[in-house]
């Protein structure tokens, strides 16, 4: 459990981090724009980069709090015995589906992008480095998940 709480703070912070620079990110872009008369070229590229490491990192540190979004119908009304067989079933399918999504087609996409040495436009950052986020999520779900699985 201490492994699982040292996770959950890193992620926090390194989130909280993300988010940060992308609110002076943005902030800069408004002011290049309508005060300067001239926005920054790298300002759009760079925020539209930071939403998808917020929206694909911050969705494994839901999964690793229980707080993604669910539909109980069918626990609510079973037996608690059952409600724990359904709740692994679900743990287990998720685990399958990270695997194949995020962990098996997210390496793909990163070894193609890299292969193809693809580079964004304005920043000409690597785009292999922007898809890593998604075999990186990927095993932090999987932990999660794991760790659930065995704590029931």
């Amino acid at each position: 459990m201490r492994l699982r709480a040292f996770i959950d703070n890193v992620l926090a912070k390194t989130l909280i981090f993300i988010m940060a620079v992308m609110v002076i990110n943005v902030l800069w872009q408004v002011f290049t724009r309508f005060v300067m008369g001239a926005p920054s070229s790298f300002t759009d590229e760079l925020a539209r980069y930071l939403m998808i490491w917020i929206g694909v990192l911050g969705a494994a540190y839901v999964s690793g709090k229980n707080m993604h979004v669910a539909i109980d119908i069918i626990p609510s009304r079973s037996k608690p015995r059952t409600r724990k067989r359904l709740m692994s079933l679900v743990k287990i399918l998720i685990i399958a589906f990270v695997a194949v999504a995020f962990i098996i087609g997210g390496l793909r996409l990163v070894y193609i992008s890299y292969l193809l040495g693809q580079h964004s436009p304005a920043l000409q950052i690597p785009l292999a480095l922007v898809y890593a986020i998604l075999p990186i999520s990927g095993l932090f779900i999987i932990y999660y998940k794991v760790s659930d699985l065995l704590k029931s």
